[in-house]
């Protein structure tokens, strides 16, 4: 059978830089949150469009759920 068992060093690698990886973290939520918000108001107000009104009403509709839903996830 094969011997697992470790023959060299250890190496215990780097210092963590937890403040790149929390800058990091928080830029990904941001990206998530922003990305999402963008899908649900283009969904939506492609639905609205094609539905009840026209292509302005719907970019209006989406500009609007955007500027309240950036205000919303602050």
């Amino acid at each position: 059978m094969a011997d697992h068992t470790p023959t060299g060093p250890v190496e215990l690698g780097a210092q963590m830089d937890y403040a790149e990886h929390d800058r990091t973290y928080k830029g990904f939520l941001g990206l998530a949150k922003y990305c999402s918000l963008f899908c649900a108001a283009i969904l939506i107000a492609m639905a609205f469009g094609f539905f009840v009104g026209g292509f302005f009403s719907a970019t209006v509709l989406f500009i609007l759920i955007m500027a309240v839903g950036t205000l919303i996830l602050r």
